[in-house]
């Protein structure tokens, strides 16, 4: 018997997706071409914007986020990447980036500081 995955870890949750798309054939069935899987995004954030402004229950919001997720580690997937190394590389630039509050919201971007992207 197989030891039960850590649901915490990343790759028990990487290693999840891969079996859905094993189990459905992605990499040979269009599912993980990458402008398909932009599009499938897209319509993910126009679910999570809907649930937000119709004021759904947050375990509606909860869902289209975990369809998101799912995905972009899909993503990750389909253009052979690390996600979990770029998410820490992207931290810790996010972490030294400068914040202005715009229109009463804070806003943290490079476009304050020296830093590209």
């Amino acid at each position: 018997m197989s030891p039960t995955p850590d649901p915490d870890s990343y790759a028990a949750m990487l290693a999840a997706v891969q079996a859905f798309h094993d189990k459905h054939d992605f990499a040979n069935t269009g599912g993980e071409k990458l402008p398909y899987r932009i599009a499938l995004m897209a319509e993910e954030l126009g679910e999570i914007s809907a649930a937000v402004t119709k004021g759904r229950p947050v375990d509606e919001i909860a869902e289209e986020c975990a369809d998101l997720f799912i995905l972009i580690v899909g993503t990750a997937i389909a253009a052979d990447f690390d996600l979990r190394a770029a998410f820490w590389e992207k931290m810790q630039r996010l972490m030294q980036r400068p914040s202005r509050t715009v229109r009463d919201h804070i806003r943290v971007s490079a476009s304050f500081g020296d830093e590209p992207g």
